[in-house]
């Protein structure tokens, strides 16, 4: 059957019931042509013109994923007069996003995967990363919560592959955070390989001698599997802010999940092999292993590309500058990005602040503060705070809400070794020499004050060249804290 825009809706359905129930996942509009008697009068009055019209499709995009399911569904391949190049279906970048999310709404309500597919190719064919990217954004703007995302990711990867698998994988420079990931990638496969020939070894099923006789390699591939979590860190704490601040949140929303389910499969793992339980350990690390594997395409496929489509090379610089805070897992970092000839990171394009810029905040190491922020930040502290000077005199001290030990103004500016009783003053003097001669940098004490249970210590505040400017001292009522045991992962108020 050839069919077009002026194709009559009830010839169609007639020749093809199935394409009933396609339209109605295109909109609940057409509900109505369940009715037989709605379907011989509407349907022989309404085309296909119409019908995407109600549907709020363009014409092309509809003739497509009708064109697709029928495919599917028969194996025919039907004619469209007049059609277009498939390749050329679709080529406004906002109905292609909404023909992908057309694709995966049906596909999150149960839809068959090979039909999805022959729609994908049909209608779109060819997609890149950032679209299959902001396709999941916006699905979650619109409403869709992370987790479902998150259970349906895999499957959104299966039905893209093909033509994510057409596309180069990123290059960048030796030396950029990217390069670092991906080799960290390779690191981790050569691992991988070698926890599936151990998972091999342990038998089928795994026996708890085959488990005892490879126990050190197996406590050996755990250790070194586990430094995914540093691969992750990077990515959770230094990559995924500056997407955040593109308003591009699914990574941090989906992806970090998927980090959080490898790290329980290794914790689990780790404990089965510590308690001799040779089928948890095979499943949980099979498992793990299975999900980096997942991960690794999905990150070299689509957070790679979006990321180096989407962030400034300043903020790449951004990324780069606070890498070895976090460190690196199995590699280093190859020498060469930044080249030393660039320009600094200053002079090139600002990243999106993440914090406004508020008049008078303090620059600190790690972000900005109003004055007023510190105060309530030290002032809701579970804790007492005081903090003495390189001249030994009182410079501060918080003023929270049930202070341990009073404290008033009138200790501004005092010598510490006036705050104690004199039978203490020797002790004083014993921390402040230590601290100043460098010989110890902390100490501590703790004291039963009627029901309380109090914590002190003190440490020596260093600046970055090692040089002394004070002494804090924390004190805390540890009572409560004492009494905890077992686990509490979970929020309980009552």
């Amino acid at each position: 059957m050839e069919f077009s825009g002026k194709t009559k809706v009830y010839d169609l359905v007639e020749k093809y019931p199935f394409i009933i129930d396609y339209l109605i996942k295109q909109s609940s509009h057409f509900e109505r042509l369940k009715n037989p008697m709605l379907r011989k009068t509407l349907g022989k009055v309404a085309d296909l013109n119409k019908a995407a019209g109600i549907a709020g499709l363009p014409v092309e995009e509809l003739l497509a994923g009708i064109a697709a399911e029928i495919k599917a569904q028969t194996g025919e391949e039907p004619a469209m007069a007049g059609a277009a190049p498939a390749a050329a279906l679709v080529s406004d970048p906002a109905a292609r996003q909404e023909a992908l999310k057309a694709i995966i709404r049906d596909l999150h309500a149960g839809g068959d995967m090979n039909q999805l597919k022959e729609r994908f190719r049909a209608v779109i064919r060819d997609v890149n990363a950032p679209e299959i990217a902001a396709m999941e954004q916006q699905l979650i703007n619109e409403g869709m919560p992370a987790e479902e995302v998150k259970r349906l990711c895999d499957v959104h990867v299966e039905i893209f592959k093909e033509a994510l698998e057409e596309r180069d994988l990123p290059r960048p420079p030796a030396g950029h955070p990217v390069h670092t990931f991906m080799k960290e990638n390779r690191a981790s496969e050569k691992i991988m390989s070698q926890a599936a020939l151990l998972i091999g070894k342990l038998g089928h099923p795994p026996t708890a001698a085959a488990l005892a006789a490879h126990k050190p390699e197996l406590e050996r591939i755990l250790a070194e599997l586990s430094q995914v979590d540093i691969h992750y860190a990077r990515k959770e704490n230094q990559l995924f802010p500056l997407l955040e601040a593109h308003h591009f949140s699914g990574p941090s929303q989906v992806m970090w999940s998927f980090h959080d389910d490898i790290r329980g499969n290794l914790k689990a793992a780790r404990q089965a092999l510590a308690q001799g339980e040779p089928v948890s350990l095979a499943d949980n690390l099979h498992q793990a292993t299975n999900a980096m594997r997942d991960m690794i395409y999905k990150e070299e496929h689509i957070l790679y590309p979006t990321s180096l489509d989407m962030l400034s090379e300043a903020e790449w610089r951004k990324v780069k500058e606070g890498e070895a805070d976090i460190g690196y897992a199995w590699v280093q970092p190859d020498p060469g990005w930044p080249a030393k000839a660039a320009a600094p990171a200053a002079a090139a394009e600002p990243a999106p602040a993440a914090l406004p810029r508020i008049e008078g905040a303090l620059e600190l190491s790690t972000g900005r503060l109003t004055a007023e922020q510190v105060n309530l930040l030290l002032t809701h502290l579970p804790l007492d705070v005081t903090f003495v000077d390189q001249n030994d005199r009182v410079a501060y001290y918080s003023e929270g809400p049930e202070r341990i030990f009073p404290r008033s103004p009138a200790v501004i500016g005092r010598e510490v070794r006036n705050c104690h009783p004199p039978k203490s003053v020797h002790v004083v003097n014993k921390i402040l020499d230590a601290f100043k001669s460098g010989y110890k940098d902390s100490a501590e004490f703790w004291i039963q004050m009627g029901p309380r249970f109090i914590h002190i210590r003190y440490f020596a505040v260093r600046d970055k060249q090692g040089q002394y400017q004070g002494v804090l001292e924390v004190s805390q009522d540890v009572t409560g804290i004492k009494k905890l045991e077992g686990n509490q992962r979970l929020l309980d108020w009552e």
